[in-house]
């Protein structure tokens, strides 16, 4: 399976990994194109096809006072204007049917949450919007059961379809890696791993999650040498004030060196 309706993240020449990343959610403009302007810098140079996140409404709040959003159609016009603007596809995760057809009209890739990836209206409906459609495997879930969601996104009539792991959580409030997953999810899409969230540390007594975002790159540079295809991180020029997730972000400021590392480790991969 390929992902042809995005040939921005079709490997380079270089047999480059591919990068989902971006803030958590859109707090507003002019944080989603100075995000987009530094990571688009640091991928053109560095020959790394780049996809920009940014969750026009976040449904999956710990508490009724979270932030969710600054209003769905002001969002999704930004991620349209960050597509336009730097000449980069986009991807932003949806919640409800309903939402798979709004979002389609302005982003790339519809990604399904974690939480939400068995709900076989949610997939259904973001296939047959015809867009690649991004599956996040629920924490609570197999590698192996994913083959599932997949075969949802098939049996819709759409071939563009890819995993991404956040972890499995094997306990009440932390999550693990299993690198064994990321060969067998393969079988069934390309796969990328998600970094930050990954390092979450949900359902705190605060009602706010936690994070580790000092294992970011041990992480990340694990999943680039057993292969995946690509990279997912939320990352943002002040992440203690961050709307959301701020607790596992990678401070923008790091973005380079850790890029630089990651395609190093791919090309050694490659040579092997």
């Amino acid at each position: 399976m390929t992902l042809e309706n995005i040939p921005q993240i079709q490997h380079t020449q270089s047999g480059n990994f591919f990068l989902l990343a971006g803030p958590c959610a859109i707090e507003g403009e002019d944080m989603a194109l100075r995000i987009a302007e530094k990571v688009v810098s640091i991928t053109d140079k560095l020959q790394i096809p780049y996809i920009f996140k940014g969750s026009f409404k976040k449904a999956n709040r710990s508490r009724i006072d979270s932030f969710t959003g600054i209003g769905d159609e002001k969002a999704l016009k930004i991620l349209r204007k960050v597509s336009e603007t730097f000449k980069v596809p986009t991807v932003t995760d949806i919640h409800e049917p309903e939402d798979a057809f709004k979002a389609a009209e302005y982003v790339d890739v519809l990604q399904i949450p974690a939480f939400l990836v068995r709900q076989t209206d949610l997939v259904v409906a973001a296939a047959k919007t015809g867009k690649t459609v991004n599956l996040k495997k629920g924490q609570f879930m197999s590698p192996d059961s994913m083959k599932h969601a997949v075969q949802k996104v098939l049996d819709s009539g759409n071939s563009q379809a890819m995993i991404t792991d956040r972890g499995t959580m094997f306990g009440y409030q932390d999550l693990i890696v299993d690198y064994r997953g990321i060969p067998t999810m393969q079988q069934y899409a390309p796969v990328v791993l998600d970094v930050t969230h990954s390092l979450q540390q949900p359902n705190q007594s605060s009602g706010v999650t936690g994070g580790r975002p000092d294992l970011i790159g041990t992480i990340a540079k694990a999943g680039m040498a057993v292969g995946v295809d690509g990279i997912f991180l939320e990352t943002h020029f002040d992440p203690a004030q961050a709307k959301s997730d701020g607790a596992n972000m990678l401070d923008i400021y790091y973005l380079e060196k850790l890029l630089t590392d990651l395609t190093a480790i791919r090309h050694c991969i490659l040579k092997m």
